[in-house]
């Protein structure tokens, strides 16, 4: 016999899980948003966070809270969308747990089980953020950041942060390889593995970093080639798309999803970090790259893609929009999944044709107020040109 009120939370669970998730009608001509998250801490199973022992639990208390529900990898098998999401308890630990369903925007629901991870590094405190890349070589990599602590640094919140890999078929047997190891940077995050090989080697796109928090003399997203994915070893890093000063990147920037192969080349999308009087804000921004040179950006429009918006500004980190992880159907629809103030998850949608637009036709930042001017000037005298002519 169970408490009566597991049956209530579950009713209230299988309520929200089954809710229609409609667009919203905000309109840019670029992407979608929707009403609802696709995740939220209430969808972790009930089992999960409440000992349904009656012995032991008489009262029905909360044993192992869930936090928050957020930055998700994404991609669709057997015609079905799957997020392994970053689960955060009451402790601070976050893991990993797969969600699924029949459609790419509502529905999702955790399997039993988190993953469980082969436990290689004694000092791993923390593991996050994972991207999932379909690679060529007929695997499915996870890539994500895996969070020591910094002994030597004597501050209690030092830490030490380094890309760990794993491998699956089915998202449910994980084979852990090596950590990535750059020569050139002490630490690393936001780290995406490339889905095809480049002149025979795995290709990553990497966020060199001096500290945990800092970038330092990291210039901004990198590039770099390794000859084994079991054992991976980047040797040189070049910096692709660059921080830049008064910009959305200023702080930090960092690869979000797998890019997207077209036939005007790879589209990406990335997050950008600005300081401001609030703290850090956090917005995605696009660009693109050759597609046979994937190092080389060959468009990169003007400001930011996505930031957040009403409720997606508060949370546990407020004003903070982060993706990694993205969905592309075979009709050329887009799923991106992102996140807001590391509480929740959502999604927007677009497809292959809108996001090339946005990226080639939208255009680059002058980084000047005096030319931001006149390059919105220009537009506005065409535009009006063409509004006396309808008339």
């Amino acid at each position: 016999m169970l408490h009566e009120r597991y049956y209530e939370e579950v009713r209230k669970q299988e309520e929200l899980i089954r809710r229609k998730n409609r667009p919203v009608e905000e309109y840019n001509g670029i992407f979608q948003r929707y009403e609802h998250p696709v995740l939220t801490r209430e969808f972790a199973p009930v089992f999960w966070r409440y000992d349904l022992d009656l012995k032991t639990n008489p009262n029905f208390q909360e044993r192992l809270g869930i936090n928050a529900t957020f930055n998700s990898g994404a991609i669709k098998l057997n015609g079905k969308y799957y997020l392994v999401a970053r689960v955060e308890g009451y402790d601070r630990k976050s893991f990993f747990a797969v969600a699924e369903s029949e459609k790419g925007t509502e529905g999702f629901r955790f399997w039993d089980y988190p993953v469980e991870l082969p436990d290689l590094y004694e000092d791993e405190t923390n593991v996050y953020d994972m991207r999932l890349t379909a690679h060529e070589d007929g695997w499915i990599y996870g890539v994500f950041c895996s969070e020591s602590k910094d002994r030597t640094n004597p501050d209690l919140s030092a830490a030490s942060a380094a890309a760990g890999i794993v491998r699956t078929k089915d998202l449910r047997n994980w084979e852990r390889l090596d950590n990535l190891v750059t020569l050139d940077s002490p630490q690393q995050r936001n780290v995406v593995l490339h889905p095809e090989f480049v002149d025979g080697k795995y290709a990553f796109y990497t966020r060199p970093m001096d500290s945990f928090i800092d970038t330092g003399s990291g210039g901004g997203i990198g590039f770099g080639t390794c000859d084994s994915i079991e054992h991976a070893v980047i040797k040189e890093e070049k910096i692709i798309s660059k921080r830049k000063y008064h910009q959305i990147t200023e702080a930090k920037n960092g690869e979000c999803i797998v890019p997207i192969k077209t036939e005007k080349g790879w589209l990406h999308i990335a997050h950008g970090v600005r300081n401001t009087a609030a703290g850090l804000r956090y917005v995605l921004y696009a660009y693109a790259t050759d597609r046979d040179r994937p190092w080389e950006v060959i468009s990169e429009p003007s400001g930011l893609l996505m930031g957040p918006r009403r409720e997606e500004r508060t949370g546990d980190v407020s004003n903070v929009l982060f993706s990694n992880g993205a969905i592309v159907d075979d009709d050329g629809r887009i799923y991106l999944y992102y996140a807001s103030s590391d509480t929740r998850l959502h999604v927007a949608t677009t497809t292959v044709s809108l996001l090339s637009d946005y990226i080639f036709r939208t255009p680059s930042d002058p980084g000047r107020s005096a030319l931001c001017v006149q390059q919105r000037k220009e537009m506005i005298r065409h535009n009006l040109e063409l509004l006396a002519n309808e008339t």
